[in-house]
Parts: structure tokens; sequence; C-alpha cells
């Protein structure tokens, strides 16, 4: 009986001494012997590193290139509820079978020749590229996982690099030092081809990677930038790597940072394709990711864990109407400031419920509500886990209170599954 993919990531979980391995030395050879080096994935790849803004990058820029009639494929990570969320062609997610072969070819790599062990992360980024070119799509969008220029996704050479913005996070890591981080970021960076940087302030290790590289950079704000209009909308004005101008105007909101959506459009146009109006404003209508201000009912979801993606997520519930009570659902991993985080989101919450996350890194929801007391908050109960939060607040939960779960993507996945499947119990 074959493997199934749920034995694979289990193996694969168990296969390396460590979770995180920085370095790309490792993956090079499995990539070499998988044929990975000998020319493109794709007939365009992009690669989007950065410390906030991947994903809905990610997803706004594939939303634009399928509208604009371009085949897909998106490699991001992590996941929220299943691991096929990772690889997707044309907006649909793989398939099991489709990602045991890719682990199969993978593994096969791996020991064709003297042994060479993987982490999770790297031996499933090797088994989605091998599968992208395959079927070497028109566009292939391809996420970094951790800092840049040592993750496994920089294996390959992209034609357009993407850098959203930096800010402190992961520093086991990568450190506090925000011009090291720039210059791990930078790493995705190749010679010669164009860089989208989303950000209107990036450290001076960006720029001397981009003048030693001589990358034709493309910045927001300088190069290309985003206006709100007065009916909710919002416009475009960019130019392509041949200095054709454009503009688009009348645009819906996405939902989603709109630097970031200025980030895709300016993308797509560096990639070959004219931003044209009405392609456009469909992407923009019907992009959505799980877990970015994700609404269900009166719960909103949003994955993010450090205050930059924070103080976002309070810009945004800060232009809704104040409900009657807003309870901030929170499970942060004990690596990360909790305090920072509880600090960025107090203007528009009202009450705390900490949650406890599982694992090494794992933080208890009472010691959690230790650092929400440090910041003058008030704490309703502390849970064991999001599942258990859930449970615990759903009865007691008045039809004019909103809920934010937020901190991390372990407190979204486990609350987010538990909601639905209590809302699926009760239909």
């Amino acid at each position: 009986m074959s493997a199934t993919l749920d034995d694979w990531l289990a193996r694969l979980e168990r296969q390396h001494p460590v979770a995180i391995d920085m370095g790309l030395e490792r993956v090079a050879v499995v990539a070499e012997r998988l044929g990975l080096t000998q020319g493109p994935i794709a007939h365009r790849v992009v690669t989007v590193a950065g410390t906030n803004g991947k994903g809905s990058t990610v997803a706004m820029l594939e939303r634009l290139a399928r509208a604009h009639g371009l085949t897909t494929a998106s490699y991001t990570s992590p996941h929220l509820l299943r691991y096929n969320e990772r690889l997707c062609f044309d907006g649909r997610a793989a398939g099991d079978e489709l990602l045991v072969a890719g682990f199969e070819r993978v593994e096969a790599a791996r020991l064709a020749g003297d042994p060479v062990s993987l982490t999770y992360f790297e031996a499933g980024t090797l088994a989605a590229l091998v599968t992208i070119a395959d079927v070497r799509p028109e566009l292939a969008i391809l996420e970094v996982g951790l800092g840049g220029r040592l993750d496994a996704v920089n294996v390959v050479d992209s034609d357009v690099a993407i850098i959203t913005t930096i800010a402190q996070d992961h520093a086991d890591f990568l450190g506090t030092d925000l011009e090291g981080i720039g210059f791990e970021k930078a790493g995705i960076l190749r010679q010669g081809r164009p860089a989208v940087l989303g950000s209107r302030e990036l450290p001076v290790s960006v720029s001397r990677r981009i003048q030693a590289l001589a990358v034709a950079d493309y910045w927001l704000g300088r190069d290309f930038d985003h206006a709100e209009a007065g009916d909710g909308g919002w416009s475009w004005q960019g130019r392509s790597e041949a200095g054709d101008r454009y503009r688009l105007d009348s645009l819906p909101d996405p939902g989603l940072p709109l630097d970031n959506a200025a980030v895709a459009v300016e993308a797509l146009s560096l990639c070959g394709v004219p931003p044209r109006e009405a392609e456009s404003r469909l992407a923009m209508s019907n992009v959505a990711l799980a877990g970015r201000l994700q609404w269900l009912g009166n719960w909103c979801f949003d994955v993010a864990h450090n205050p930059h993606a924070a103080r976002y997520v309070g810009s945004r519930l800060a232009r809704r109407p104040r409900p009657a009570r807003r309870i901030g659902l929170l499970g942060v991993l004990r690596d990360k400031d909790a305090a920072a985080l509880i600090e960025a989101l107090a203007p528009v919450i009202d009450v705390w419920l900490p949650v406890g996350l599982p694992g090494e890194r794992g933080r208890s929801g009472e010691e959690l509500a230790t650092v929400v007391a440090s910041q003058g908050g008030e704490t309703l109960a502390a849970a064991s886990s999001p599942a258990a939060a859930v449970a615990w607040l759903t009865p007691r939960l008045a039809p004019d209170e909103e809920v934010l779960v937020c901190g991390s993507f372990l407190t979204v996945a486990g609350a987010l599954e538990a909601l639905q499947t209590r809302l699926n119990d009760d239909a």
C-alpha cells in the first residue's frame, strides 16, 4: 500500500534533526539531481520576500495574472488547514496524488548518491518546484518561507523579485538588526533582473545589494503608487520595464493592504503584461486569502503575529462601526513579542481571551494573560487551546459583539477549524 499525503508529512517532520536549518548547500544538491537548475520552471518566475504582506501580494498577483489570461502556479507557506493550500495551479489547490508524486521524486533524488538530509520545508519546496516545472505555467509565484538568501525557494532564479516590508520577526534565525535582515531579504535579487520594493523605506543594505547587482529597482512611492478614492475604491499608477506609463482607476478595495495590491500590479507589468483596467477590477473584486481579515459572521481571523501586521489589522477594524464589545482571542508563540502585539491592537480590543499554543515554542494561556495584564488589558479567561477558547466563548458571545482571532497561524488555524465544525454541526 502506497504512502498517503499524511504519511509523507509525518515522515518529513521526523527525518531531519531540526525543523529549520538555514543554508542552500543541501537543497542545491537535490535540486540539481532533480534538474531544477537546468532551466526555468515557468515562462516567468516571481519570488516574494519580506516580513509582512507576502501572502497577500502572492494572492493578488496570482488573481491579476489569471484575470489577464495567464496560467499560474503559486507556492506559499505555511498553510492554515490543509497542506494542499501551499501549492496551487490556476487558483486550485494541488491534490494529494500530485503532492505525493512530488515527495516521491524528491526522496528518490535525495538518495541518488550520497544521501542528503532535508527539512520538512526544504523537501516540500523542492517537491513543489519540480511539480511546477512539469506543468511549466506562464507565471509561477513563489513565497519565501524565511529570510531570502538562504531559503530553499531561492534555489531557483526569478525574473522579478519582490521585497514587501522589512521589520523584526523570526529573531532566532534572522537577528534583530534591520540592516542584517535587509541583507538576507535582498538575497533573492538577481543580476540585471528587476525588483519591486513594496515599502517606502527599506534598510540601506537592500540598496547596496541593488547597486552591486545592477538591478532595475521599482520603489513604492517613486516608480509606482496608489491613492484612495472617495468612493471607497483606489487608483494605481506605475510603469513597465520599457518605461511605459500605466494608470488604473476605480479599482475595488480588495480587503488586503493597498501597498501590497500596488506591488502586485507593478510586478505584473514587469512580467511583460500591461495591466488593463477591466481585468484588474475583476481581480481585485474576487481576491480572497484565508486568515487575512477573514470574516465568519462576527468572527474575524487574521494571522498577524508581529506589531507591524497588528497595526494594519487595527487600522482596518477601526474603520468599522464599534461593536458593543470586541474580544481579542489571542495566542502568541514564545519567540514573538506578545507585549508589542497587544499594544498595537489595544485601541480596537475591549477585552482579551488568551489561549495556549503547543510545542517547544508554545506559550500557555495563563502566561499570555500575565502579558495582557502588564499592558493594562482585561482578561475574560485563559484557555488551553484555540479550540477550547472557541468552545468557551461561542455560547457566551452576544450578537452585537465581535471577536478578533490573531497572534499566530496556529491560533487562527485552530480557532477557524473549531468554529467551522460548530457551524456545520449547527446547520
